[in-house]
């Protein structure tokens, strides 16, 4: 039997108080180790985690051979910095580009700045050609691409922007139903549109085929690059190892992170040809950018998903994918019954493991609810339970979370009812 290491809970709340900056606000449990789908909190209590970390534990927590690799890596090396060569960078590239089609890859350390990445690279290719006037970007509403500067700038939500106006000028943005919105947005002075192929922290709202239709017209159109901000969707959680071929989107961009390193930071940019052409040494960089721990564990994820060895090329897709798409079958099945029982529930989204409740009523009482009776899931665009669970998640764990969901989402309506 695993003991929980010994952790005072009051002396981390306390340093946590008096010494970190009050960007987070925490539920108020303190995590110390976990297994698969199961993390533990300081008092050895059992949550179902279906968040994993806002969908980055892609393997499940404690994952035996990410640890081995990771540990393996650490005693070897784990850093030389981008003024060398070392041997895992071009083998964790040419792996994205057979997955992705993109055949150029910038390593980075996070998705935002992976979005980060493909702004620059966007303006870069038109100032490369002499069009200097293509700098503006179009981007989608309940579309999140993080809170840097640049990714914040293509970001929708007014809450996460006005604290930090001015921001980068000439984003416009449209709503992703709204065709002939999209067609007056885009002219000869975009640079790019950036598009979510499913926005996650918008509610888990995949794109419609017509709608990503109308975005490669008017990329054909007017020439616009097209970055497919894919931190949340790709890599796997749908059941593909990207989305947007799902919706006939052929971007010259796309950002990764989150699930590509399953804890470990790292992000990447990956890149059609004729973008990479027009970026040259200098024009970007990171320190930590593609290091050797993050790229091995980047290996090993990206193994785990396909189910082909180091030395294998790239095969159709089998591994973890092939068991997401098993498990978005029991998603379907469970999500339904929970529609039909409550009516609190006005519609269920998502692919794969993506997944979200949207509901007639503020998602709070949900979220803590369940993290009260030992389910971890998180609360988006106010009314929005999102779920995220790892990729190795098993349909006993689906049924298990989906039970919890009931009895929390029968309180909260009873609640709801006595409080009108």
């Amino acid at each position: 039997m695993t003991t929980e290491p010994m952790v005072d809970v009051t002396n981390v709340l306390a340093l946590e108080a008096a010494h970190l900056l009050q960007t987070y606000k925490r539920a108020p449990v303190v995590f110390v180790r976990g297994d698969g789908s199961r993390l533990f909190d300081a008092d050895g209590t059992s949550y179902l985690d279906f968040i994993s970390g806002i969908g980055v534990v892609v393997l499940g927590h404690g994952h035996a051979g990410l640890s081995a690799v990771i540990a393996a890596q650490a005693a070897t090396l784990m850093h030389t910095s981008n003024l060398y060569y070392h041997p895992l960078q071009g083998q964790l590239a040419a792996r994205l580009a057979a997955l992705s089609g993109l055949p150029r890859t910038f390593f980075c350390n996070s998705g935002t700045e992976a979005v980060e990445a493909c702004l620059k690279f966007a303006r870069r290719y038109w100032f490369s050609q002499g069009m200097k006037q293509r700098t503006r970007y179009v981007a989608l509403r309940h579309g999140f691409s993080g809170r840097t500067m640049g990714a914040l700038s293509v970001t929708a939500n007014p809450a996460y922007r006005e604290p930090f106006e001015p921001l980068i000028p000439g984003v416009t943005f449209v709503s992703p139903d709204d065709s002939s919105g999209l067609r007056d947005a885009v002219t000869d002075q975009t640079a790019a549109i950036i598009a979510e192929p499913i926005q996650g922290e918008g509610g888990v709202r995949p794109l419609s085929p017509e709608f990503a239709a109308e975005i490669e017209r008017a990329c054909e159109r007017t020439g616009t690059l097209l970055i497919a901000d894919e931190v949340q969707c790709g890599l796997g959680r749908t059941g593909e190892p990207f989305y947007f071929p799902v919706l006939g989107l052929t971007p010259d961009l796309v950002a990764v992170g989150k699930a590509l390193g399953s804890g470990v930071p790292i992000g990447a940019a990956l890149v059609a040809e004729r973008v990479a052409t027009q970026i040259f040494a200098g024009d970007h960089g990171s320190t930590y950018g593609g290091n050797l721990l993050s790229t091995r564990a980047g290996l090993h994820v990206l193994e785990q998903l396909t189910g082909t060895s180091e030395a294998q090329p790239y095969l159709p897709p089998a591994g973890l994918i092939g068991h997401v798409r098993e498990m978005a079958s029991v998603f379907d099945a469970a999500f339904n019954r929970l529609a039909a029982a409550h009516d609190i529930v006005a519609a269920t989204r998502g692919v794969g493991v993506m997944r979200a409740l949207e509901l007639t009523v503020d998602a709070t009482p949900v979220i803590e609810g369940a993290l009260k009776a030992g389910l971890l899931v998180n609360r988006t665009a106010e009314k929005v339970v999102r779920m995220l669970p790892p990729l190795t998640v098993t349909q006993s764990e689906i049924e298990e979370a989906v039970t919890i969901l009931d009895r929390v989402l029968t309180s909260v309506a009873t609640a709801s009812k006595v409080t009108r």
